[in-house]
C-alpha cells in the first residue's frame, strides 16, 4: 500500500461532534455548520486490537492495518507470501482479538465441497435427514493455502463470500451480516496447486503481500520467543472487539463523505483498466466499489470524516493487483501489473 498511508491515531486530528466553523475542502458547503462524525471510539478500538496483536506479532504493521481496513469495509482478504512469515498466525491472532466465531480450513487437493459447506446426513434416532454445518459457518474463516484445492472445491466459496449464504440440497442457510474470509497462498511453490478462477479472485477485497521481516524485526522475533518455544504468549491475547461494535463501525464508515468529483476519479481509474492496451482483462464495477469502501475506511481510521485523493490512491493497487490480467505478450516481456496501475494513476488528473 502507499507509503502515504499512516493510520497512527496519535498523529491525526480527530473530528468531534461539534459545529465546524470552517468547511473542509473535501466536504460539501452545506455541511459546514452541521455535526461532524465522532470517530474516536473507532480509533480507540482499532488501537486496542493493534496492542493485542503486538503481543505476538512483530512488525507487519502495514499488513495489520490493511487487514483492519478490509474488516471494517466489509471485504475479504487474500494474503500472499512465502511460508514461515506469520500469515496464518496473524489471521488467527486477529480472530482472537475479536469476539467472533472462528474456524480454519486447510485446503488440500482431496478436499470436497461438502467438507467446506457441510452435508445432509441421516439421523437414525429421529428417523429423518438433518443438516450438519461445515466449518464455513463461522464469522471469521481462515482458509489456509487456498490454491491447494481444485476448482470444484473453490466454487464452494463463491456464494458464501458474495452473498453470505450457502445453498445445500435446495435449502439456503444464512451466515449472518458479519462474515470475513482471510485466505493465504504461497506464490513460490506451484506444484499441486490450482490457479484461483477470476470470478473468485474478484470476490477478494484486497490481495496483500506479506514480506520477510527486516533485520531489526527478525532480531526482535528471536528475542521475544527465546524463552517461549511454544509461543505461550498467544494465551495473553484477549478479545477486545465485538460483532455489534464492528457492525456499528461499518455503519459509521458508510457515512464518510466522498465528493462527487472523487467518485468520478475512481470511476475513471477503473474505466482506464478496461481500455489499456497492455491489459487483457480490466477491473469490474466491484473493484470501483471496493476502492470507494477502502478509501472511506482509511479516512475513518485516520480520524477524518471525508475522503481525500490520497486515500483513493492508497487502496487502488491492493484492490486492483489481483483483478487485472496482462496480455500474453506483455507478460512474456516481464511487465508487472503494478507498472500499469502506476501509469494509469499518473495519466489521470487528481481532483483538487
Amino acid at each position: 500500500m502507499s507509503e502515504e498511508l499512516n493510520l497512527n491515531p496519535e498523529e491525526q486530528q480527530v473530528p468531534r461532534e461539534v459545529e465546524s466553523p470552517v468547511a473542509s475542502p473535501y466536504e460539501p458547503e452545506a455541511a459546514a455548520h452541521i455535526a461532524r462524525l465522532d470517530l474516536q471510539p473507532l480509533q480507540s478500538s482499532v488501537e486496542k486490537v493493534r496492542a493485542e496483536l503486538r503481543k505476538v506479532i512483530v512488525g507487519q504493521a502495514e499488513l495489520i492495518d490493511e487487514l483492519l481496513i478490509a474488516l471494517f469495509a466489509g471485504g475479504h482478504v487474500l494474503i500472499e507470501g512465502v511460508p514461515g512469515i506469520a500469515k496464518t498466525l496473524l489471521a488467527r491472532m486477529l480472530a482472537k482479538t475479536l469476539k467472533l466465531k472462528f474456524s480454519r480450513l486447510q485446503f488440500t487437493p482431496d478436499l470436497m465441497p461438502s467438507d467446506v459447506l457441510g452435508t445432509t446426513v441421516y439421523n437414525m434416532k429421529e428417523n429423518d435427514f438433518s443438516f450438519v454445518a461445515g466449518p464455513v459457518f463461522a464469522q471469521i474463516v481462515l482458509v489456509d493455502e487456498i490454491n491447494r484445492a481444485p476448482a470444484k472445491t473453490q466454487s464452494a466459496l463463491f456464494e458464501v463470500m458474495e452473498e453470505h449464504q450457502a445453498t445445500i440440497d435446495g435449502t439456503t442457510y444464512a451466515l449472518g451480516d458479519l462474515f470475513f474470509v482471510v485466505a493465504t497462498q504461497n506464490p513460490i511453490e506451484q506444484e499441486g496447486t490450482y490457479r484461483l478462477p477470476e470470478a473468485q479472485l474478484d470476490r477478494f477485497f484486497f490481495l496483500l503481500k506479506a514480506d520477510y521481516p527486516g533485520l531489526d524485526d527478525e532480531r526482535a522475533i528471536l528475542e521475544r520467543f527465546a524463552q517461549d518455544f511454544d509461543q505461550r504468549v498467544e494465551d495473553d491475547v484477549e478479545a477486545v472487539l465485538s460483532e455489534e461494535e464492528i457492525l456499528k463501525f461499518r455503519q459509521l464508515i458508510e457515512k464518510i463523505y466522498v465528493r462527487s468529483d472523487l467518485l468520478g476519479y475512481i470511476a475513471e481509474v477503473v474505466h482506464k483498466t478496461r481500455e489499456h492496451p497492455d491489459l487483457f482483462l480490466g477491473a469490474s464495477p466491484r473493484a470501483s466499489l471496493s476502492i470507494m469502501k477502502g478509501a472511506k475506511a482509511i479516512a475513518a481510521l485516520q480520524g477524518r470524516d471525508f475522503v481525500t485523493p490520497d486515500d483513493i490512491r492508497a487502496v487502488t493497487f491492493p484492490v486492483l493487483r489481483h483483478r487485472l490480467i496482462l496480455t500474453p505478450e506483455r507478460e512474456m516481456e516481464g511487465l508487472e501489473v503494478k507498472h500499469v496501475v502506476t501509469e494509469i494513476l499518473e495519466q489521470i488528473e487528481v481532483p483538487r
